[in-house]
């Protein structure tokens, strides 16, 4: 597998007190230098996290594989249509949340999501919808011709250790397998970390795992390279 690493929170970090530390671009090269697949970023509506110049500004770093998470909105998409990004995961968006807390609702939305799907790959960026572990929402992403899903592992994340992490393994494993058998490539994220993110090796349609605040909470101990090397070891299996 290999790994996308989130850089959102080194920008909640600076924005904190406003300036330009801790530098987001200069995160931004401390994961190209450790060669992970790319940084994932979420331009969101309040812009809480990165900033349209942030983003602009990671789009000139040259060979930079940039994943940007946005909201089904006419405004993301004409951000994103203009920027390119080499891959955009279309997420649900609520002003008032802390993190994302689901799925995309792709059933429920079909028509809309079509559109924005056909209209980002058309200009060259790769489409990944994300979405819960439901037959339901995998089969409609199959349907707008996203060219992958990215699972949500949130609530295997919150399950792990516990009674429950069997059911929610189960069904992250039996989605990607239907993912697969549609067609859809398959990317998976959310509240993974150092320690549930050994069991995602036991879904072999799994490509790339977007991770982010596991990496940059274990960076304020140990540094970024550090971090990042150590869950990029994880990934890709090369320590037992």
């Amino acid at each position: 597998m290999l790994l996308g690493v989130n850089i959102d929170h080194i920008a909640t970090l600076r924005n904190a007190r406003g300036g330009s530390e801790p530098n987001l671009i200069r995160a931004a090269l401390i994961c190209q230098k450790c060669k992970v697949n790319g940084v994932t970023t979420h331009l969101r509506e309040d812009r809480r996290h990165i900033k349209d110049e942030d983003l602009a500004e990671l789009k000139k770093i040259e060979n930079l594989r940039i994943n940007l998470e946005m909201a089904a909105t006419e405004q993301m998409q004409e951000i994103a249509l203009r920027i390119k990004p080499e891959a955009a995961c279309i997420v649900p968006e609520k002003r008032a949340e802390l993190t994302t807390e689901g799925g995309l609702d792709v059933f429920g939305q079909t028509a809309k999501i079509a559109a924005l799907t056909k209209a980002l790959s058309d200009n060259g960026t790769l489409v990944s919808l994300f979405i819960d572990p439901d037959e339901e929402q995998v089969r409609a992403s199959a349907q707008v011709k996203a060219q992958y899903i990215e699972l949500h592992t949130g609530s295997y994340a919150n399950a792990f250790g516990t009674s429950r992490e069997e059911a929610e393994f189960l069904r992250l494993k039996e989605a990607a397998k239907l993912a697969s058998s549609l067609g859809l490539r398959v990317n998976a994220g959310h509240g993974l970390d150092y320690q549930n993110v050994m069991r995602m090796h036991e879904i072999p349609e799994l490509e790339e795992l977007n991770i982010g605040h596991s990496i940059i909470s274990r960076a304020v101990f140990v540094g970024l390279e550090a971090a990042v090397l150590e869950m990029k070891a994880l990934v890709e299996k090369r320590v037992s």
